[in-house]
């Protein structure tokens, strides 16, 4: 496989709705779903969920 295909970039945006984004990449084997993680949000100065969006 390609290097984009078996980890691509995704974005990361955020739940608390201030629009806030991180850009990582992820393992499609390991996370074939999508990916939530509990990051800092800037806007809303607090750590909130962010999850992927295709």
């Amino acid at each position: 496989m390609a290097r984009n295909q078996l980890r691509p970039i995704v974005r990361m945006r955020s739940t608390a709705g201030t629009g806030t984004t991180y850009v990582t990449r992820k393992n499609r084997r390991n996370d074939p779903d999508r990916m939530v993680l509990r990051k800092y949000d800037p806007a809303a100065r607090r750590h909130v969920e962010f999850r992927e969006e295709r």
